[in-house]
């Protein structure tokens, strides 16, 4: 069984910064892409960011220029740096990761349990 565990959400006041971590636990699995994903009150999900196992990254245009996703392979770990957060930047944040069980080689996804970003002066 594979688990995802995030961390580093919060209160900041606008303008400031916050990083989420999330970690990839478990054993015999692998992870192709990662990234993250936002759900505010009364919204849908929607992606913010996501990154491939070779680098390649993929902003959500409301947050290019502000965010910054990176990753860990060897630690099956995401991170997103998040500078001049606004108060619409106010939601769940979910980690989501693309994970290949090497016993079988499927592909699954899974999902945090969310961290909460509140962006409030």
């Amino acid at each position: 069984q594979v688990q995802l565990r995030e961390s580093g959400g919060g209160l900041v006041q606008p303008g400031g910064s916050l990083r989420l971590s999330c970690a990839a636990s478990g054993s015999a699995f692998s992870t192709n892409a990662m990234g993250w994903y936002r759900q505010a009150p009364g919204k849908q999900r929607e992606l913010v960011a996501t990154a491939t196992r070779a680098g390649s990254t993929n902003y959500a245009e409301s947050v290019k220029g502000r965010f910054t996703i990176s990753r860990d392979n060897a630690k099956n770990t995401v991170y997103l740096q998040m500078n001049s957060l606004e108060p619409e930047d106010t939601a769940v944040y979910y980690c989501n990761a693309k994970v290949v069980l090497t016993s079988i080689l499927a592909e699954y996804d899974y999902w945090g349990q969310g961290t909460q970003v509140t962006v409030s002066s």
